[in-house]
């Protein structure tokens, strides 16, 4: 079964309607250069402590230093750690030695044939990817929740030249998910806008996404 990631949860409420419609995941945005979402580092610390075991709590990091994400996991307290940018200073190494038990998830936004090349070679490193359409070489970065779709053929080629679980994101929505999975075969999905009403948690959306995906091979 495809697993299904909530993004942007932005209340405990949100995180408890959220798992309750069916995800297996939710994505807890701290800061950001652009993009929605963005809550406190404290409310992410509420919100992870509040969520059961069995869940996934996605600590969404825009730091490019492992030393700086490192200290900001201890202050969110997450049990995965997804790194949206690239690591600039340390290593995944580093920051599995200094995080023990903490999956660590790496964002790879979908450009060009480049994109598939970067996901080969950090997949050795991490527990899983996550496919995305934001463009790091804006003069302001977009590392995610832009709302876009990206080339499936290019996650589609990444899925099948890894070893570890692949999450696709980007635009995904009820009226494209079940044709997304067909494609790409991913791990899971992950979504924000496609389930949300002015910035809302939309349970009717919610529902439909979540009853699509479990009903798409």
């Amino acid at each position: 079964m495809t697993r299904i990631k909530i993004c942007c949860i932005s209340s405990i409420e949100e995180a408890n309607l959220a798992i309750k419609v069916g995800a297996s995941a939710l994505g807890l945005v701290s800061e950001m250069p652009s993009g929605p979402g963005v809550i406190s580092e404290k409310l992410i610390s509420e919100i992870a402590a509040n969520t059961p075991p069995a869940i996934s709590t996605f600590l969404l990091t825009s730091k490019q230093n492992v030393s700086e994400i490192v200290q900001q996991h201890a202050r969110c307290r997450t049990n995965t750690i997804q790194i949206c940018d690239r690591i600039i200073q340390g290593s995944y190494t580093q920051l599995k030695q200094n995080l023990p038990g903490i999956k660590i998830v790496q964002v790879i936004h979908i450009n060009d044939i480049e994109s598939v090349e970067e996901a080969i070679v950090i997949s050795n490193h991490v527990d899983a990817i996550l496919l995305d359409s934001g463009n790091q070489n804006l003069a302001t970065k977009e590392l995610g929740g832009t709302g876009r779709t990206h080339d499936w053929t290019l996650s589609k080629k990444i899925v099948d030249s890894v070893n570890i679980p692949v999450f696709l994101a980007g635009g995904l929505n009820s009226e494209n998910v079940a044709d997304a999975i067909k494609q790409v075969q991913p791990f899971g999905v992950d979504v924000c806008s496609g389930v949300r009403t002015k910035g809302k948690l939309d349970v009717n959306k919610l529902k439909s996404f979540v009853e699509i995906v479990n009903s798409s091979k």
